[in-house]
């Protein structure tokens, strides 16, 4: 699709007439329509506000002329796993896991190499293929070649320490102690837990990244642990495989 039909397409799903969008972008109407006839594209700034209302990237605004891929993971992205700004402008360099609302997830290239090979193992590679490709491939992202630039000097892996400490401390019965959390999306991770009264509540947001992770019971059985935090709150919940049947265990606000 040509970026004139995109934006007629974007500026109409969303219920927005010519004159709304050029209201929410600071343009004339008039200038909306030459976009929409294809006389003129949006300017770089303008490019970027239509990115954070219509919550797609520039790259699928101009029509997709480019791949774009993680320059942390590596992964190839679409509009539905790029990452944020922290006023919610969509980046186009990085996926959700590797950088979530301004801060980058990862400072530690064998730590993200350990949980991207169980997924590309899933995909087909075998060990050895998944961990061969990702120590070629990461030190050429930008990320990497970039980090004593682009890091935070390891104050985000203060806070998951911080966190992890807050999380062995509530001593939950039967629950592994707490080693690592990785970056999850929302989305996947976001369960439906039953409530005494009968009602059935979501705690998450789906487009938000939280830091998480999983872990066998001490206890045995076949339910597992999943814990999540952010800056404001840690849940600790039970489930069976793929997330059946989950259990909230703790919500503790932070």
């Amino acid at each position: 699709m040509s970026t004139k039909e995109i934006l007629y397409e974007l500026r109409t799903k969303n219920g927005f007439s010519q004159d709304e969008l050029a209201e929410k972008v600071f343009v004339t109407r008039q200038a909306v329509s030459r976009w929409e006839n294809g006389d003129t594209v949006p300017n770089t700034e303008t490019l970027k506000l239509l990115s954070k209302l219509f919550d797609v990237s520039i790259n699928t605004l101009l029509g997709s002329p480019r791949e774009l891929i993680c320059q942390c993971c590596g992964m190839p992205m679409d509009d539905g796993i790029i990452g944020k700004d922290k006023d919610g402008t969509p980046n186009e360099d990085y996926c959700k896991w590797c950088y979530a609302d301004g801060t980058y997830t990862y400072s530690d290239m064998d730590n993200l190499i350990d949980v991207c090979v169980p997924h590309m193992v899933e995909q087909g590679f075998t060990e050895d293929q998944a961990r061969m490709y990702m120590k070629e491939k990461l030190p050429t992202l930008n990320y990497w070649k970039k980090y004593d630039e682009l890091s935070d000097n390891g104050q985000f892996e203060e806070f998951k320490k911080k966190l992890i400490q807050e999380i062995n401390d509530l001593n939950v019965d039967g629950m592994p102690k707490v080693e690592s959390l990785n970056a999850l999306v929302g989305s996947y991770v976001n369960l439906e837990y039953p409530l005494p009264n009968g009602a059935k509540v979501k705690f998450l947001n789906d487009q938000t990244t939280y830091l998480g992770n999983q872990f066998e019971s001490e206890l045995g059985g076949d339910r597992c642990f999943g814990v999540l935090a952010s800056m404001d709150f840690i849940l600790v919940c039970t489930y069976e495989a793929e997330g059946k049947n989950p259990e909230l265990v703790i919500y503790k606000a932070r």
